[in-house]
C-alpha cells in the first residue's frame, strides 16, 4: 500500500510521533528508525519496516527502491510526505530521507544462546541512550552475540539508542533482566562473568578470558553494585595514567571487549 500524508494533524503523523516517547513504543510495541544505511543495514539484516516514510523531495536511490519494494511485497506501508512533517516524525530539524517502523524485539533472556558468540556485553542501569547504542555497535564490531540490559537501563528502542547503534540494534540480540533473573540464568550454564573493578583485580592485558565470556559494565555514574563486582568471575583494571579516575562506560566496556576478542581468536 502507498499514500501521501499532507497534512500535520494525520492520525498516522500524530502515531508515529508518539514512537519518540517509551509509553507509547510500549502500547504499540513500535519503534522508529531513521536513515538510509540504518533500514539498509535492518533490510540486510532480515528486518523489513512494517512502515516507510520517505520525502517527497528526496534523491533517486536504488538502495531506497530496494526498501518500498520489500515493504510492499511484505505487505507493509510506503508513505509520502513533506520535509516539515519528516522533521515533526523524527524530531530532528534536518531529517533524512526515510523513516522505518518495526515491531520491537523480543528481549527475554531466553532469546540468548550463549553458544553462538565467544562475546557477550552485559550493562546494568546505564542511562545514557546513546552510550547504549555505542554498546550494541561495539558488540557489532567484536562480533559479540548481543547486549543484556541489566536493571534499569534506557530504553533500546528509543530513537536516540537505535540512532547511536549505527544499524546494530538490527545485528545484536538485545535481552532485559533483572539482575536476580540473570545470575541464576548465568549460572545454569557456561559463562564467564567479567567486569573493570579495583576489588583484587587483575592486570586486564593477559587476562585469563573464557568463552563465553560476558563483559558487565555499570552505571556512568556510580558504576556496579559492589555484589554485583564480587560476584563476577574475574574482575580486570584499566591502568589510568592522567587525572581521570574512570573511563565512560561504553568506552570502557569496547576497550575490555577487544581485549577479551584479542585473547580468545
Amino acid at each position: 500500500m502507498r499514500r501521501q500524508i499532507t497534512g500535520f494533524s494525520n492520525p498516522t503523523v500524530k502515531f508515529l510521533r508518539s514512537l519518540r516517547d517509551k509509553k507509547h513504543r510500549k502500547e504499540a510495541g513500535k519503534f522508529l528508525a531513521e536513515g538510509l544505511r540504518l533500514l539498509t543495514d535492518a533490510r540486510e539484516s532480515g528486518f523489513v519496516p512494517e512502515v516507510l516514510v520517505m520525502a517527497e523531495r528526496r534523491d533517486p536511490h536504488p538502495l531506497i527502491d530496494a526498501l518500498e519494494r520489500d515493504v510492499i511485497a511484505g505487505g507493509g506501508e510506503v508513505i509520502e510526505t513533506s520535509d516539515d512533517i519528516l522533521a515533526k516524525i523524527t524530531g530532528k530539524d534536518n531529517p533524512q530521507a526515510v523513516a522505518g517502523v518495526f515491531s520491537e524485539f523480543n528481549t527475554k533472556l531466553s532469546v540468548i544462546d550463549r553458544s553462538s558468540a565467544k562475546i557477550w556485553l552485559v550493562a546494568q542501569a546505564l542511562r545514557d541512550p546513546g552510550n547504549l547504542g555505542t554498546m550494541l555497535r561495539t558488540g557489532d564490531a567484536v562480533g559479540a552475540g548481543g547486549l543484556i540490559l541489566i536493571d534499569d537501563c534506557a530504553d533500546p528502542f528509543s530513537v536516540e539508542a537505535v540512532r547511536a547503534s549505527m544499524g546494530a540494534v538490527f545485528t545484536q540480540k538485545v535481552a532485559q533482566a533483572k539482575w536476580d533473573d540473570f545470575l541464576p540464568w548465568l549460572r545454569a550454564g557456561e559463562g564467564q562473568l567479567v567486569a573493570a573493578s579495583l576489588r583484587d583485580a587483575v592486570p586486564y592485558r593477559g587476562a585469563p578470558y573464557a568463552a563465553p565470556c560476558f563483559v558487565l559494565v555499570g552505571n556512568e555514574s556510580r558504576g556496579l553494585p559492589e555484589d554485583y563486582e564480587l560476584a563476577c568471575d574475574l574482575r580486570v583494571t584499566m591502568p589510568m595514567r592522567g587525572r581521570a579516575d574512570s573511563l565512560n562506560a561504553a568506552v570502557a566496556g569496547a576497550v575490555l571487549a577487544y581485549e577479551v576478542l584479542a585473547a580468545l581468536d
